[in-house]
């Protein structure tokens, strides 16, 4: 994976923050002002839950990192200012989620992201 020419952003940090125990690293990818859109069951794409800002982003993530769950970064693409990742999520019940996420880069940091995820009925 590696970094992406003229970017900061780091792929292989991307995988240490998602298949990590904890947030931390994965939120340090995050630009103080991101946005995060995510469209799953619950919101649907006309009424997306909206994040602003790395508290209520940290929020998300310290929850779902709380969970009793594995999380697997499966593919990720850099262009640019541009990133489109796919990651997969197993809870130990076995439930699984697929989350394939598109986001818009500034400085190595990520500022706007579209989630959407689909969860095993």
């Amino acid at each position: 994976m590696g970094t992406a020419a003229g970017s900061a952003f780091d792929s292989d940090t991307l995988r240490r923050g998602v298949e990590g125990q904890t947030a931390n690293v994965l939120l340090s990818l995050y630009a103080d002002d991101a946005e995060l859109r995510v469209v799953d069951q619950n919101t649907q794409p006309s009424h997306p839950r909206v994040l602003r800002g790395r508290d209520e982003i940290a929020e998300m993530l310290e929850d779902v990192y709380s969970r009793d769950m594995s999380h697997t970064l499966e593919e990720c693409v850099v262009q640019g200012d541009r990133a489109a990742f796919s990651e997969s999520c197993r809870y130990a019940d076995g439930v699984r989620v697929l989350s394939e996420s598109m986001v818009t880069l500034r400085d190595g940091k990520i500022v706007e992201q579209t989630m959407i995820q689909a969860w095993d009925a």
